[in-house]
């Protein structure tokens, strides 16, 4: 069975047709994530989703255990993962209110952890940074969600540490690297779920254009805010659309990604063992890997 876990903004659980709603609490070795996750059944899948920022928005974008977040979602079966987030337009044709598909991510963010691996040397492929087959999916749901709205397939989305807007001067400097939108939560979680074997895409709701548009006002919470309520809909629909058109996560190639990755074995570390649980991996992994950090294979279909 599919499960689809779903990182983004509060309301998005409320689905049509979601069904045996509850909550569930989940720990992880990486700490607390930013809230209980929310599990359903839409039609023939399971759903799991987090808010990101916690209920109620109290968690900044830099203040996030990305790796709780992520972890939390493995442990609990996820097949999949979307990412739903605002973002600010770094482009013309990418009007506030249209959705966004990016196919290609730029980390500008500073401090954030970005890996499960401390104690042993694990360097995974992430020059395809999304599931082209999710992505793909989540793009044409998006399409029949809302069949007169504007979905852009592709584009780069630069992650910004915040929480503070970008200048007049960055803005326009990203837009000269060809950026797309700029947001502050795709990274690291992109990472981590590569790393934790998850096809991973992100639908990405402009709010604004970014402060080198210079018609437009400057971006402000409030503004930010407004749009972001009329677009939960959109995204509410979308999500709804995806189900039936989830790919197979065992065809992507980030089910089975640890199986080329560069590692280096090192004795893992006192915190790592004691966080360590039983369970069955794969000899491939149980090569690469010290047990501490082997949730990745534990949670595997």
């Amino acid at each position: 069975m599919n499960v689809l876990g779903v990182i983004g903004g509060s309301g998005l659980y409320e689905l049509p047709g979601l069904a045996n709603v509850e909550t569930v609490a989940v720990d992880t070795p990486y700490g607390a994530p930013s809230d209980v996750l929310v599990r359903g059944t839409l039609g023939d899948t399971v759903l799991l989703f987090l808010p990101r920022h916690g209920r109620g928005h109290r968690v900044p974008p830099h203040r996030i255990n990305y790796r709780a977040n992520v972890c939390a979602m493995k442990l609990s079966g996820a097949t999949h993962l979307v990412s739903v987030s605002a973002v600010g337009s770094m482009r013309e044709a990418i009007v506030p209110g249209h959705l966004v598909v990016p196919d290609q991510t730029i980390d500008l963010t500073k401090g954030r952890t970005s890996t499960f691996f401390d104690d042993v040397a694990v360097h995974v492929p992430f020059a395809d940074p999304v599931c082209k087959d999710l992505a793909e999916a989540l793009a044409t749901a998006a399409e029949r969600g809302d069949p007169t709205g504007t979905v852009h397939r592709g584009g780069t989305y630069l992650c910004m540490e915040g929480p503070q807007f970008s200048t007049r001067a960055e803005s326009l400097l990203y837009r000269s690297w060809g950026v797309s939108v700029i947001g502050m939560t795709a990274l690291p979680e992109a990472k981590l779920a590569r790393e934790a074997e998850l096809p991973y895409a992100t639908l990405a709701l402009a709010t604004d254009y970014d402060c080198w548009h210079e018609s437009e006002e400057d971006v402000s919470v409030e503004a930010v805010l407004a749009v972001m309520r009329a677009n939960v809909e959109r995204a509410k629909r979308a999500l709804v659309e995806l189900e039936p058109r989830l790919p197979d996560a065992k065809k992507s190639r980030a089910h089975d990604i640890l199986a080329g990755a560069c590692s280096r074995r090192r004795r893992p570390s006192r915190k790592m063992r004691a966080s360590a649980s039983g369970g069955s991996s794969r000899d491939r992994f149980r090569s690469k890997v010290p047990p501490a950090v082997s949730f990745v294979t534990q949670a595997r279909l």
